[in-house]
């Protein structure tokens, strides 16, 4: 099973919008596997590495410079409740092939 973080600033009303978003975006794109999970900033940097993917505010990308540097994808979104934004940085980060070579 695919581990997806979504966080945002107070981790409530826009993490909940992206992660709607994002299960939308994974289902159209044939992901069927994956568990969503949304929160906090606070939670969310000291949490992402034990997910495979998170996706941030791209204002909030720098806050996840260690599970970067640990290996975990972390994509950083423009408009969060841009579905066709979240599959299209997921195609250009090569994860998705990743994914359907697994």
């Amino acid at each position: 099973m695919l581990k997806v973080l979504v966080s945002c600033a107070n981790g409530s009303g826009t993490s909940l919008m992206m992660k709607m978003t994002t299960e939308k975006a994974l289902k159209s794109l044939g992901i069927n596997n994956a568990n969503v999970h949304h929160c906090a900033l606070s939670e969310g940097k000291s949490t992402a590495i034990n997910y495979d993917l998170v996706f941030c505010p791209l204002n909030f990308l720098d806050m996840f410079k260690d599970a970067i540097d640990k290996g975990i994808r972390v994509i950083g979104i423009k408009n969060v409740l841009s579905e066709p934004e979240f599959k299209t940085k997921l195609e250009e980060s090569g994860y998705l092939e990743e994914l359907k070579n697994k």
